[in-house]
């Protein structure tokens, strides 16, 4: 890992934070893309030396190219851009509005679709890199329907790294398409979702940041179409999808909770 430049979005705090932490102790040059300009500058100087704080929205098209061309200055190249930034909402489906969907899908789907799109022509350029998007378990299993049009975008965004990966196998094999499915982590997610909800660090059995900053660090350093932060994960997801009825399986733990 050591000299990789590698962007992250979302990284004023939580999971990208961390996952910048990470990867400049590791000899990385982390670029930090975030709005929070304060708490990105505070973030970058437990990175180390190397690191570079760019204040910029995610959700604006203009702000990921000025990024690119930012780093490309400093840095002169970009091998690895982690799709990270995302808000969950906390509305059942049948309360969903068309600013919820709106937001959501901008949010957690269209932002990284930017920072895809402006990023590709630089790995096409040098015959290669490694694009990250940051999931969720949720989007594989309905297990928590107040999340979902967080789920629904993040759905989507699995079927986009999946499609671009493909695209890209033909002509680019040299540039990695990789999907991270974090699970509950203990964050401040919650408490900034739409409409509020419950702090994350304070549910049973959240995985802690740190390991699954880890996780995704794994993928940079041994990179994969698809991984999962925690231990079980993967059997849970196929034996959902492998159940005879989906339904009856959704009457069980871990989508029916114990009353």
């Amino acid at each position: 890992m050591k000299d990789l430049v590698i962007v992250i979005t979302g990284a004023s705090s939580g999971i990208g934070a961390t996952v910048a932490e990470v990867v400049g102790k590791r000899g990385a040059r982390p670029v930090l893309v975030a709005r929070r300009e304060r708490a990105l500058h505070e973030v970058a100087a437990r990175c180390g030396a190397n690191a570079l704080p760019i204040v910029a929205d995610v959700t604006k098209r203009a702000d990921m190219q000025r990024v690119v061309d930012t780093t490309l200055a400093k840095f002169g190249q970009i091998d690895v851009w982690v799709n990270n930034a995302g808000r969950g909402i906390t509305r059942p489906p049948s309360q969903l509005t068309d600013a919820d969907v709106d937001e959501m899908m901008l949010v957690n789907l269209k932002s990284a679709l930017y920072g895809m799109q402006s990023v590709l022509p630089h790995f096409k350029s040098r015959g290669r890199g490694h694009i990250i998007n940051v999931s969720t378990m949720l989007a594989r299993l309905p297990i928590v329907p107040i999340r979902s049009a967080y789920c629904a975008a993040k759905s989507a965004l699995d079927s986009l790294t999946a499609n671009l990966r493909m695209e890209l196998r033909a002509s680019d094999p040299n540039i990695v398409v990789s999907l991270v499915h974090p699970g509950v982590v203990a964050t401040d997610f919650g408490l900034n979702a739409m409409h509020g909800g419950p702090d994350n660090r304070s549910l049973p059995g959240a995985q802690s940041v740190e390991e699954c900053a880890a996780a995704i660090a794994d993928v940079i350093e041994h990179p994969r179409a698809q991984a999962y932060t925690r231990p079980g994960m993967h059997e849970m997801v196929a034996g959902y999808y492998s159940a005879p009825d989906i339904g009856e399986a959704e009457t069980k733990p871990p989508f029916a909770r114990p009353r």
